[in-house]
């Protein structure tokens, strides 16, 4: 049945306050999830009886599991509404959260895990529609700015969170937190929340789903797994390398044949849309993705900070990502998108570029603060404008534009992830090897004589101890220098995909030009 007016123009503030609340909640505890996980994977390892690399599909099974999911929302938001779409998000995290904590092996977190992360999905989907099309056109811009707290400012926290319930608490309680939240929010949503079903119904083409979901989550288990496994050296990896690929030509396939396409091509025609998918998929994914995996590895492993301090020493950068995103929102109201997306391009770009790739070891706790605040400025203003640029012209599309930014999303930040983890180990095995071709033999048998000298008042053996302080010392100062080149090497991700970004500016300044400029000179020709 169709809707006689917009959606927006059927709620009453209070609705739309209810609603906004109870949204962003959902969302808000959802993405948090993803990287709070990420802090107590270690100590997952004992009460699962598994390793390190067995517990790294706790984190794999709920990556996979989301990016699968996130295309079966459009197709559920015809069927049931996207109210029930995320009520649903809601009951699955909310009761695979207890399981997880629960899990007394490592098959029983995973199978939760897979659960919970297909309730991730729907969540964030449903949630980000529902709240773009609450909204009037011209206050859209604040609710992406308001939708950017959870997805900007909840991966932040994550590592003060799960840092601090680990140390005082268990770190089960990073999934059972999740259960009076998601029954207060489930009960919101049920009594208060009000729907919104689109007129139109979509038919399921389950071959290109299934094509599609076998090549994702072939591709991001090769892309978690590559650097344990050892990439194409293992016959594991090279055959689900294949199956991925094989899997995502079929799908093309698939699609160009059927009537009944899985994805409407002609979203593609839309140039805002491109842009921002874009600038989703490399600056958020490929660029900032690795920063929010980075900046923690920093802080533990060069600085030896704990999992509560790096997470307090990175609070700062949350809210001030929290505190900027709703201000971009309004600055894309009351101006423009694209002049808040310039803002942050440049923001980030120079954060990026100048100040992050200065970290190492000797940089003060003051100094790195200041540089993460600024790096919060730049994602803070990032969210809000490229959303509701993307979703603008979308109409009934509206959906499916929001389920491909965030399956884009998925993909884009599992690269970010394989890369900064294999950018960090090479930068640090060839700085050891550098500085070990250049260094002075005659001047370090000096020092280790003298490191000798002063061990053999404590301890036997002084002379190995002596050398192994010299090697760890030379390994510090070569995983210093990986760390500055390894963001280097993610800010120029972030100026590939920025380039959408320069070719708006320049259409921007080429307009103006035109009108200010050229228009003018021949009206005072004529004048004289």
């Amino acid at each position: 049945m169709k809707e006689e007016r917009p959606f927006h123009e059927s709620l009453t503030p209070i609705e739309r306050g209810i609603l906004t609340f109870s949204l962003m909640i959902g969302v808000f505890m959802a993405i948090l999830d993803t990287t709070i996980v990420d802090i107590v994977v270690p100590k997952m390892m004992a009460p699962l009886s598994t390793d390190l690399y067995g517990v790294q599909w706790v984190i794999t099974a709920y990556m996979t599991a989301s990016a699968s999911a996130i295309l079966l929302v459009e197709w559920l938001e015809g069927l049931v509404g996207l109210k029930r779409v995320f009520m649903l998000g809601l009951f699955l995290f909310t009761t695979a959260s207890f399981f997880c904590g629960q899990a007394q092996f490592l098959e029983w977190m995973i199978a939760s895990r897979i659960v919970q992360g297909f309730g991730e999905a729907l969540i964030v989907v449903s949630a980000e529609a529902l709240l773009f099309s609450a909204y009037a056109p011209e206050k859209r811009g604040l609710a992406m700015g308001i939708y950017g707290l959870g997805v900007s400012f909840a991966p932040a926290l994550g590592p003060t969170l799960g840092g601090w319930i680990t140390e005082h608490i268990d770190w089960r309680w990073i999934f059972y937190i999740n259960l009076p939240i998601g029954i207060f929010n489930f009960t919101l949503a049920l009594f208060f929340l009000k729907d919104h079903k689109p007129a139109h119904k979509l038919r399921l083409n389950f071959l290109s789903y299934f094509l599609i979901s076998l090549a994702t989550v072939s591709f991001l288990i090769v892309l978690s797994r590559g650097q344990k496994e050892g990439w194409f050296a293992s016959d594991f990896i090279l055959y689900l390398s294949l199956l991925s690929l094989f899997s995502f030509l079929l799908f093309l396939l698939s699609e160009m044949l059927s009537k009944n396409k899985l994805i409407d091509p002609s979203i593609f025609k839309i140039k805002e849309f491109v842009v921002a998918f874009w600038v989703y998929c490399f600056v958020l994914g490929f660029s900032m993705y690795q920063v929010f995996y980075l900046i923690p590895l920093y802080f533990e492993k060069l600085k030896g900070y704990t999992t509560l301090q790096t997470g307090l020493v990175i609070l700062p950068m949350a809210l001030t990502i929290g505190f900027l995103s709703p201000v971009a929102g309004i600055l894309s109201d009351k101006k423009s998108p694209r002049l808040a997306l310039y803002i942050a391009t440049a923001l980030y770009l120079s954060v990026a570029f100048l100040l992050l790739p200065r970290l190492n070891y000797f940089t003060s706790k003051e100094t790195a603060l200041l540089y993460l605040i600024a790096m919060g400025a730049g994602m803070g203003f990032f969210f809000a404008p490229v959303t509701q640029m993307a979703l603008k012209k979308l109409g009934d599309k509206t959906t499916l534009g929001v389920s491909l930014m965030h399956y884009v999303r998925f993909v884009g930040g599992s690269f970010g992830t394989a890369f900064a983890t294999n950018d960090l180990q090479r930068f640090a095995v060839e700085n050891f090897q550098r500085s070990t071709e250049i260094q002075d033999t005659y001047w370090l048998s000096l020092k280790i004589q003298e490191a000798t000298g002063w061990l053999s008042q404590f301890a036997y053996q002084s002379e190995e101890k002596a050398k192994a302080m010299i090697y760890q010392l030379q390994n510090l100062y070569a995983l210093s220098d990986a760390f500055g080149s390894t963001l280097f090497f993610a800010a120029l991700w972030a100026l590939f995909g920025s380039l959408p970004v320069f070719y708006l500016l320049w259409e921007d300044v080429r307009y103006f030009w035109v009108k200010f400029f050229v228009r003018r000179r021949p009206a005072e020709s004529q004048e004289v």
